[in-house]
């Protein structure tokens, strides 16, 4: 039985000559003859979009912080709060993502001071 790869374009291959070591970006793989590539470009998009999965609970969770310190009124706690929220939501727009010139350069962008283990 023969292995049909699609890729993010629809195209498809039937064993192909070379792919990806790993399926991590497979939403952006691009068939090319009978090698399968990965499209940087959809490869970010697809980076930012788990970094946006994985700060939404974090984002979460610093609002029961903020909530905490408003109601004891204690402005550090507000400041550092705020602080880790805006560097949060800031978390897609890191320059190491868009000067990421390959996939691996991409993986280790992740920012694992503020997001946690790295899912690649």
């Amino acid at each position: 039985m023969a292995t049909i790869i699609v890729d993010k374009d629809g195209q498809s291959i039937t064993g192909p000559s070379s792919m990806p070591s790993d399926r991590l970006f497979r939403g952006a793989w691009v068939i090319s003859g009978t090698v399968i590539s990965e499209d940087l470009a959809t490869a970010k998009d697809i980076f930012k979009d788990k970094i946006r999965e994985v700060r939404k609970p974090l984002l979460e969770a610093e609002d029961v912080v903020y909530m905490k310190a408003l109601e004891t009124a204690n402005t550090s706690a507000q400041t550092a709060s705020i602080t880790k929220k805006n560097l949060l939501r800031d978390a897609t727009a890191n320059s190491s993502i868009d000067s990421a010139t390959t996939i691996d350069e991409l993986k280790e962008a992740w920012d694992t001071s503020l997001l946690g283990t790295s899912p690649y």
